[in-house]
């Protein structure tokens, strides 16, 4: 007999027989058990797993065979675990470079759950002069990319200055404008990995530049420019104030450098004698400048610098000329050295033609020292201008030494306007640079729940939603998974078992912005709604299968039936797989990596299906068996499918409507429910549903469901608000 669709049984509830009733019990209890390990598992794996050990592992054999002759590796700091590798300079050894590795300052999380080691080479000028990948786990380069893309990645960065902030851009960023002082290209698919690796070398250089160099402390990316302001100012009140300065070392001081070599000045004269005087300004202060050069000539200079170039004149007379004859207009002085903060500051001549200068100022060789503003200099601190003087002795092989002798520039720090950048963590270059990506998925996840919600709305209306249902699978393939590379998977889930375990830091989730809003999203949706959110909308590979079985409609092909017991069976092979992947991960074993391969994400989504042929035969394989077994990795696989329905477990609401005829006699959504997920008495299994809304349009059309079918040809007028079964 068929009930009334507006009837309502006395306990509101869908009476199941006895036996039905113990296989929904059993069923649950299975579920819950197999949560219950997981959970269990990750609990005791920290007690079990020892705490792995991170310091760097390089000895000096190691770093002999990455910097061999003639570059020799001294002995290791006492402080810090930091390297001196030395080279050969006029006869005595000085500091080439600083090695050390990232691991022992700066340990960010990879999205392999554990922080990559990368050896660095830092100048005594901040710069990088070596950088090479020595350990990562990053997912999509472990048998997805390789790791020679992130090799080519780490060696941008030599030549590069710790000094300046550098950004990772989009790939050929460089070739495109971007400044390639500051800026490194990034990898197609692989984005938040390559930043992960940025943060790493920048914090872990500037730790050791904070110790060694003498920088790193300050902000990166501090702007220091002169006031626009002020009048030009007789050349005599600059030397008053200091602005304009006039240097004298004398023949003592000279003689004083050089003691204990055995080099005397064959040219020297009394020790109280100048032994070089050199007129020191500058130019970029408008007083200043506009004196020295005069007014239209410092405009012109202030052009050909640019916004945060810097100008310093020096004027050479007395006996000794750091400026030879032989010097080229536009070459890096050898003779001249600006440093600050003990750091040598990159300069150039500025390549302007020699004429006369203001009155008053010295005739004399003059050089304009151009600067860049990616060299980090800060003309509100003070300065130091260095004159290279160099003694030799003997004529066929000549023993050259030399000696800087140098001087302090401090001009008045309200001369200038300091603009410091705000402070922010690594991750924040990440959601700035894909703020447009985050957009257009935050308004498509905007646009999917009123559509869900409003089940009478356009879910009701079988043809339309059929078509927005396509379109959004559309978008979330080709934008949410192959444009904006957010496809949920696994592999996040490992990363952050292994952070949980071994460090206890899930910031490297900050670097993957999109994946991360729909890691949010999915999260409140799973409390709502259960599973079928994400695998049903979200998930790009999912949405791949199903696109693909529409496009094979027409080849009318024959659909594999599961008998109900192997189905029950198979079901639990996903959480089996979930269980081994996450008890691996804890235990730090890289079986982890290997295991989460049962997941075709890397391959078809994240590497477009560029790939070695076992992997992509696999993925390629999961796509041909929907075709006649619909979604049968989703079903039976996919584990991140099955960490999604266990915490699906906490939904609040069973949202799908029921009718008391659903299951007896009515079977019609069972019957249509591809994915499985309705059992014969009429029951929604919300652990197995994929939320494709097909049985809502069913219960709300008067045409397709049943119970209203009968009741309009009794005349009856069907409910208005359909029974929840459970």
């Amino acid at each position: 007999m068929i009930r009334d669709p507006g009837e309502v049984p006395r306990d509101g509830f869908f009476l199941l027989r006895g036996e039905e009733r113990l296989r929904k019990w059993r069923s649950a209890w299975c579920d819950w058990a197999t949560g219950i390990a997981v959970l269990v598992a990750l609990l005791l794996t920290p007690l079990l797993a020892p705490f792995p050990a991170f310091a760097g592992g390089l000895d000096r054999a190691g770093l002999e065979r990455l910097f061999p002759a003639p570059l020799v590796v001294g002995e290791r700091d006492g402080h810090i675990p930091v390297w001196p590798i030395l080279k050969q300079e006029a006869g005595s050894y000085e500091v080439f470079a600083y090695a050390f590795e990232t691991i022992d300052f700066a340990r960010i999380p990879g999205f392999g759950g554990t922080a990559p080691n990368l050896l660095i080479a830092l100048g005594p000028d901040g710069t990088f002069r070596d950088a090479r990948v020595l350990s990562h786990h990053e997912p999509v380069f472990l048998e997805g990319l390789g790791s020679e893309p992130l090799f080519a990645f780490v060696e941008q960065y030599v030549g590069l200055s710790a000094k300046q902030p550098i950004r990772v851009g989009r790939p050929n960023a460089r070739a495109s404008g971007a400044a390639p002082a500051t800026t490194v290209d990034g990898i197609s698919m692989a984005t938040a990995s390559t930043r992960v690796v940025n943060e790493t070398m920048l914090a872990a250089s500037l730790a050791v530049a904070r110790e060694k160099l003498g920088f790193g402390g300050a902000q990166l990316g501090l702007r220091v420019e002169a006031r626009p302001e002020g009048d030009p100012l007789p050349l005599a009140a600059l030397e008053r104030r200091g602005w304009v300065t006039v240097w004298r070392p004398s023949q003592r001081e000279a003689d004083a450098a050089f003691a204990g070599t055995g080099l005397d000045d064959p040219e020297a004269g009394e020790p109280d004698a100048p032994f070089a005087a050199l007129t020191i300004a500058y130019l970029n202060v408008p007083p200043i400048g506009r004196t020295v050069l005069g007014e239209a000539a410092f405009a012109r200079l202030m052009r050909e610098i640019g916004p945060g170039g810097h100008a310093v004149m020096v004027v050479s007379t007395g006996r000794w000329n750091p400026l030879p004859e032989a010097f080229v207009l536009g070459s890096v002085p050898e003779r001249l050295t600006v440093q600050q903060g003990g750091l040598t500051v990159n300069l150039r001549d500025a390549a302007w033609e020699r004429g006369d200068l203001a009155p008053g100022l010295p005739a004399g060789p003059w050089t304009i020292l151009r600067i860049a503003p990616e060299a980090g200099f800060d003309p509100a601190s003070p300065w130091t201008l260095a004159m290279k003087v160099t003694r030799e002795r003997g004529q066929i092989f000549p023993d050259k030494v030399s000696r800087d002798l140098s001087t302090e520039y401090r001009l008045p720090p309200e001369l200038f306007l300091r603009e410091i950048p705000e402070a922010g963590p690594g991750w924040t270059e990440a959601w700035r640079a894909r703020a447009g990506e985050l957009g257009i998925i935050a308004a498509a996840l905007g646009l999917l729940v009123p559509v869900l919600v409003r089940q009478r709305g356009l879910v009701a209306r079988e043809d339309a939603f059929s078509a927005f249902r396509l379109g959004f699978l559309a978008f979330t393939l080709g934008v949410v998974g192959w444009y904006a590379q957010a496809q949920l998977s696994i592999v996040t889930l490992v990363g952050v078992t292994r952070a949980l375990v071994q460090t206890g830091d899930l910031g490297f989730l900050l670097y993957d912005p999109p994946s991360l809003l729909i890691w949010a999203f999915v999260l409140v949706t799973l409390v709502v709604w259960g599973r079928g959110t994400f695998c049903g909308w979200l998930c790009p590979f999912g949405a791949l299968q199903e696109l693909a079985a529409w496009l094979a409609r027409p080849l009318r092909l024959r659909q594999i039936t599961v008998p109900p017991r192997l189905d029950r069976a198979l079901r639990g092979v996903k959480y089996g797989a979930l269980a081994a992947i996450l008890l691996s991960a804890a235990l730090a074993s890289p079986l982890a990596d290997s295991v989460a391969e049962v997941e075709p994400f890397k391959t078809a989504i994240t590497l477009y299906f560029v790939r070695s042929l076992p992997f992509l035969g696999y993925a390629a394989g999961l796509i041909l068996l929907n075709l006649f077994l619909y979604k049968g990795f989703c079903r039976y696989l996919c584990p991140l499918g099955a960490s999604l329905a266990l915490a699906g477990r906490l939904r609040l609401l069973d949202w799908i409507p029921r009718r008391a005829e659903c299951g007896s006699p009515c079977q019609l959504c069972r019957v249509r429910c591809r994915y499985g997920a309705i059992e014969p008495s009429g029951r929604i299994d919300y652990a197995e549903c994929f939320q494709c809304m097909e049985c809502v349009t069913i219960i709300h059309d008067p045409h397709q469901c049943v119970p209203q079918v009968l009741a309009q040809k009794r005349g009856r007028r069907a409910a208005r608000r359909p029974v929840a079964a459970e």
